[in-house]
């Protein structure tokens, strides 16, 4: 299985997005991912999600642990370490989606 620094040179780049905002069924905003260190993963793997499923699906959350590789293993083990990963597996098993919005830089 690939690691996640070998998936993430394989996603588009993400210089142009400050941010990435999650938004549920009612359009209210539940998350925010900020392009910013320690984020930026995060932000490269939603960013891919949303261009190919359009929102985060539950099968776009199931594709976006594989994406996520060792650090999905690990939230697994220690629940609650990455919020972002953690927030892929609720999706999965609630069967919810997310829609995206994205902050441009400027």
């Amino acid at each position: 299985m690939p690691k996640f620094a070998e998936n993430l040179k394989k996603l588009p780049g993400i210089s142009h997005v400050a941010a990435i905002c999650l938004l549920d069924a009612a359009g209210e905003v539940v998350a925010t991912i900020e392009n910013r260190a320690g984020s930026q993963g995060s932000v490269a793997v939603y960013n891919h999600l949303a261009q190919t499923y359009g929102a985060i699906t539950p099968e776009a959350a199931r594709k976006g642990l594989e994406l996520f590789a060792e650090y999905a293993e690990e939230e697994q083990v220690n629940p609650g370490t990455h919020p972002n990963i953690e927030r892929l597996f609720v999706l999965v098993e609630e069967r919810k989606t997310l829609r995206t919005k994205h902050v441009f830089a400027v």
